[in-house]
């Protein structure tokens, strides 16, 4: 069936990023919404005092029999006592993904931005870019943009710009016109088990965008060809050097690892590129949104004017404040690579030390990638750990934060286990020097620290 088919549509996991946002989106254009989410937010009250009635609390109950679409978040177990009653229903059920596949025909031209890393920053890029080029984008991504205040845009039915997540092969019921592919890595390895099948789902991805469609893909994915096996459509690349089609050139980094750079396409120079955010990842991330803008004709200047404007999103390397001196700042990594790119923007800073406040994301990540996180933790003046955030998965002994601190020792890091917010707090505040920067890093609610010790400067 088809979304415009379906009136009354009810969401499991309304409070969720992503859900809020499609349902604001739904909700805009005249869809009767409802939802309900297992904690009361920011985001659900924003949602009730637009008229969205939201239930607190996932119970039977809540389900009334009238829907006729249910949508769920894949974190909702089949357990669930509403899902299940949601099945029992008349209700037509879906996942997210498959209501973004719905939703994603209705567009003229809908933009897929996927890879394991860097998918927020770049479609935040891209919509800066549109916007700037007065393009009026719907847009759905899994962060706070100032520009748009908050994580969607409802804008008109040409551009629809999603950040297109990998996990569960949800991406494989989207229909995207474009799609950027930043990178292919080990992740979700709960799901996909080996980076074998990671690639074998992005290539089904890459398959999904039609003929008359195209690819922005980063040429220095180890197994590029792979992931482009099978397509039809046009490929355009971009990387380090010339042998791709787009590549930046005299690359340079100001106090504050802000980068800049010659962008350059198939060898002919079209403008200088200043960024706002730090590290030479965002180099690459920018030329991607480039590169796909340019491939839907919008003029360079607006390109320039968009991604200068881009100063980060919430948990992007976002500098929240000072506490006694030390600057403090919270990100979203919590993938060995992602970490490497933030120590990296960090290291360009003024700062005296580098103190991380590491909360690992879900067992079985910091399982599979344990001498990663060492490794790149270890480069860190000091760590502190704090024990597993793991929302979706129950603790079976496999793995913890005390054998990640031990696997650090070995390499020659600098670490603490805290376990708590408590612990860690009380550790900062007797041993942290000033002129430090404090970064609280993870997936989970370690910002909350930072937060706490600034309140109290």
């Amino acid at each position: 069936m088809r979304l415009s088919d379906h009136k009354k549509i009810y969401f499991i996991g309304i409070g969720g990023i992503s859900m809020s946002g499609l349902a604001e989106i739904l909700f805009y254009r005249g869809y009767d919404i409802s939802g309900s989410d297992s904690n009361a937010s920011d985001v659900t009250k924003r949602l009730e005092d637009l008229g969205i009635n939201v239930y607190i609390g996932q119970k039977e109950e809540n389900i009334k029999g009238d829907e006729d679409l249910i949508v769920y978040t894949a974190a909702i177990s089949e357990e669930n006592p509403e899902l299940m009653a949601a099945r029992r229903s008349k209700a037509e059920v879906i996942d997210r993904a498959a209501l973004v596949g719905m939703l994603m025909p209705e567009y003229k031209y809908p933009i897929s931005v996927a890879g394991t890393h860097g998918k927020t920053t770049t479609s935040s890029l891209v919509t800066e870019i549109f916007l700037a080029a007065d393009k009026d984008p719907t847009v759905s991504i899994g962060g706070m943009l100032p520009d748009i205040n908050g994580n969607f845009k409802v804008g008109s039915k040409d551009y629809f710009i999603l950040e297109t997540c990998e996990y569960k092969d949800s991406f494989l019921k989207f229909n995207p016109h474009s799609a950027i592919i930043l990178n292919v890595d080990k992740d979700h390895l709960d799901y996909f088990k080996n980076l074998d099948n990671i690639y074998r789902s992005f290539n089904s991805f890459a398959k999904r965008v039609p003929k008359d469609g195209f690819i922005i893909i980063n040429k220095n994915i180890e197994r590029s060809d792979q992931v482009l096996e099978g397509t039809k459509c046009r490929v355009i690349t971009y990387g380090s050097d010339d042998s791709a089609d787009w590549y930046p050139t005299d690359i340079s980094y100001d106090s504050l690892g802000h980068g800049g750079y010659s962008v350059n396409y198939k060898g002919k120079k079209l403008g200088e590129v200043h960024l706002m955010i730090p590290g030479e990842h965002n180099v690459y991330n920018s030329l991607a949104a480039f590169a796909l803008a340019y491939n839907y004709n919008v003029p360079v200047e607006a390109i320039l004017k968009g991604i200068a404007k881009y100063k980060g999103t919430d948990r992007r390397f976002q500098y929240k404040g000072d506490y006694r001196d030390i600057t403090v700042i919270d990100d979203y990594a919590h993938h060995p690579t992602e970490i490497a790119a933030t120590i990296n923007s960090a290291r360009a800073s003024e700062n005296d030390k580098l103190w991380i406040v590491f909360q690992p994301h879900t067992y079985t990540r910091t399982f599979a990638l344990l001498d990663e996180f060492a490794k790149v933790l270890s480069e860190a003046d000091k760590v502190l750990l704090l024990d597993i955030y793991a929302s979706r998965e129950k603790d079976t002994g496999l793995v913890s934060s005390k054998d990640l601190a031990e696997r650090i020792k070995d390499m020659g890091g600098n670490v603490e286990y805290c376990g708590s917010f408590d612990n860690a707090e009380n550790y900062i505040k007797e041993n942290c020097n000033p002129h430090s920067m404090l970064i609280t890093m993870g997936a989970g609610d370690v910002y909350k620290l930072g937060e706490k010790l600034i309140s109290q400067h």
